[in-house]
């Protein structure tokens, strides 16, 4: 393998790497730019599998040098264009978030805490197969989870929770 071509699957690397972490982060604008840094590696992916450069590959021309394949070269502008639209309505969607709920973190679904509450107390009591102690009190922490879940769940009717 080449220097240039070592260079590229290093920068393929990182950008992959640095783009699934920040999938992973909270912020909505995060995970854009990990969307972008996961479709710039790919479009170097893309380039490194035409493998290496060559002459343009025009009609008419005859080259001593062999020709770039202009297949890799096609796909790559078309993989720009589909990254741009889907890095546009996903801003979209990222400014729609902040301007209905005025932040841009992913908030934890209230289901996922209810699971894993009762998750919790299932391990607790033997596993789904026995039933916990009907007399024993439930955790402190169990509750106030649910709870504070219940209260951080948008409702549906557009009212405050406040019962007015």
């Amino acid at each position: 393998m080449t220097g240039p071509a070592l260079v590229l699957v290093l920068a393929v690397a990182v950008l992959f790497a640095a783009g699934i972490d920040m999938l992973m982060q909270r912020s909505l604008i995060r995970i854009v730019v990990g969307f972008m840094l996961l479709g710039h590696g790919a479009n170097l992916l893309l380039l490194l599998a035409g493998g290496t450069a060559g002459s343009p590959p025009l009609l008419g021309k005859e080259s001593e040098r062999p020709m770039a394949d202009p297949l890799p070269q096609a796909m790559v502008l078309t993989a720009i264009v589909i990254t741009f639209g889907v890095t546009a309505f996903l801003l979209a969607l990222a400014y729609r978030s902040r301007m209905l709920l005025g932040e841009d973190e992913v908030r934890d679904d209230v289901e996922d805490r209810r699971i894993h509450a009762q998750r919790r107390r299932e391990a607790r009591a033997g596993g789904p197969g026995e039933e916990a102690d009907p007399l024993e009190e439930p955790d402190r922490h169990d509750t106030e989870q649910e709870g504070s879940a219940a209260q951080d769940a948008p409702r549906r009717d557009g009212g405050t929770g406040d019962g007015a």
